[in-house]
């Protein structure tokens, strides 16, 4: 019986941890043959440029070569990142550190984890590298288009206690969004749907129907001319539940790419009308101290404040 690889202890690269992939069964020659068919994200010539530059290590450490025979059954790790990662137009705003949570108000546009096009300019890579807190990661996640608070666990072993929050509904989320102002629809209201993903477009999710799995506390808190401001307070947390609420009201949040249609893939950012949605506050008991947390973003919506193009 052979024996599970051990974990490898690799240092953080401009906040961005090592991945790692495992290597099955299949017909890849080599190492790179098998990196450039796997993991196409990355062209063949950039896996070779990294596997000649020793950023491509085995399962004890070592730098592994372009044509070193394909290490079936064993893992491979590297570090994620793009040469020409986009830059984005803000900057995270650090409201809050203690030995057990940081808390940051993340710009539209910035992902919370290294994903596609974006590695280092992620708001995990970008807080680890700034606060020299290796073991940080986030308790929960906001979409890319959404601004608004992130709760991170500066240590590994207590993050399963602050998810376990979000996991039991432990905790009260806010939200604001800017959309049509409709004089017909009463508020305060409560939206309840069922939630999955499309099948075709992986992308998006759809109201289908059938028994809710979310639901959604909606207020409108002022208006502001043909638009106005909804405060949003998810109950449940299905993928992209606030957009297609807002949408299924004939109320679709300005800035929405995606609901009620798809108007561009995703990737194609459109820097001067970010969604309008913004994760205002959050609170919670804290599950380690017992203290009362509560925190509220300092980011405002464009649009609440007269700022949107025609």
């Amino acid at each position: 019986m052979s024996r599970p690889a051990r974990t490898l202890d690799l240092p953080l690269r401009e906040g961005v941890a090592a991945s790692a992939v495992a290597v099955p069964v299949g017909p890849w020659p080599t190492v790179l043959d098998f990196l450039a068919e796997r993991l196409p994200a990355l062209s063949r010539a950039d896996w070779h440029a990294r596997l000649t530059a020793g950023d491509v290590l085995g399962d004890a450490g070592q730098p592994v070569a372009p044509d070193a025979p394909c290490p079936t059954g064993r893992r491979l790790h590297y570090w994620r990142w793009q040469a020409n990662e986009p830059a984005l137009p803000h900057p995270e705003t650090v409201l809050h550190q203690d030995e057990w949570l940081v808390v940051a108000d993340k710009p539209h546009f910035m992902p919370v984890t290294p994903g596609g096009r974006f590695a280092r300019q992620s708001l995990l890579a970008r807080l680890r590298q700034r606060l020299g807190l290796r073991e940080l990661s986030p308790v929960h996640r906001i979409d890319r288009d959404t601004a608004g608070l992130v709760v991170f666990a500066v240590q590994a072993r207590t993050r399963g206690a602050y998810q376990a929050l979000f996991r039991d509904r432990a905790v009260r989320k806010h939200y604001e969004a800017v959309a049509a102002h409709r004089p017909e629809l009463d508020f305060p209201r409560q939206h309840a749907s069922r939630l999955q993903a499309d099948p075709e477009r992986f992308f998006i999710s759809r109201e289908l129907p059938g028994a809710p799995n979310s639901l959604t506390e909606m207020r409108r808190l002022r208006v502001l001319g043909p638009h106005a401001l909804y405060g949003l307070q998810p109950v449940t947390g299905q993928r992209h539940q606030l957009r297609l609420h807002m949408a299924a009201l004939g109320l679709p949040i300005l800035g929405d790419a995606f609901y009620p249609e798809v108007r561009h893939a995703p990737g194609v950012d459109d820097w001067q009308r970010p969604l309008q949605l913004l994760a205002r506050a959050i609170a919670f008991t804290d599950p380690l101290t017992g203290q009362a947390r509560q925190f509220e973003s300092r980011l405002q919506l464009a649009a609440a404040q007269g700022h949107w193009p025609d």
